[in-house]
């Protein structure tokens, strides 16, 4: 997709369709958002570590390690770009024990906090890497719950959320965000021909 296509009229619907209040599901502080979320309108601030936002948002959720070698927080590596795919972020941010999504980071992502984000991808391409050969391998030492190997196929899942993050900085992120830029910038979407901004 070239552009920005804007989620959140669809989302509303969504939450409108499924009974729920905005204002108890999407209760994440920006000021507590996980710092692998990329920009975008939605992310994961503190959040349990139940790992279940991938059942319905596998395209879209990922995993941390920051409890240890077991599941720790949720984060967004992939913003929604379409209806089908905001239906599986919204679902995803239902799993979640706490409520700790919120859909408000077109309030607080500005021009250069995105562009700031993707200078330091070395950084988070680094780490999912680094996690994914862990959760990926059938040895690896901390299968959680007592290294029971009945949750081996949650690490693997988990792991292949790193590799499609790997594949998406290195191919379809950069767009996705110079879209999302001329979105701050001028808050709509590009039509076609118009140029958009650098990152």
């Amino acid at each position: 997709m070239i552009g920005y296509w804007n989620p959140l009229p669809t989302a509303r619907q969504v939450i409108e369709s499924l009974g729920e209040h905005a204002e108890q599901l999407f209760t994440g502080a920006w000021e507590q958002r996980n710092w692998r979320n990329v920009p975008g309108p939605f992310y994961a601030g503190e959040t349990d570590s139940m790992a279940t936002g991938r059942l319905d948002a596998p395209g879209h959720i990922a995993y941390d390690d920051d409890l240890g070698g077991g599941f720790g927080s949720d984060f967004i590596f992939r913003q929604p770009v379409d209806q089908y795919e905001t239906v599986a972020v919204i679902h995803g941010c239902r799993m979640e024990l706490y409520r700790g999504y919120n859909w408000d980071g077109d309030d607080h992502w500005t021009v250069e906090a995105v562009r700031d984000w993707w200078r330091d991808r070395a950084r988070v391409r680094a780490w999912a890497v680094a996690i994914a050969a862990g959760w990926g391998a059938n040895a690896h030492p901390h299968w959680g719950f007592n290294a029971d190997p009945r949750y081996r196929g949650h690490y693997h899942d988990a792991a292949q959320g790193h590799r499609d993050f790997i594949a998406y900085i290195d191919d379809g992120l950069e767009i996705y965000l110079r879209g999302y830029l001329f979105w701050l910038e001028q808050r709509r979407e590009s039509r076609d021909g118009e140029a958009l901004p650098r990152l």
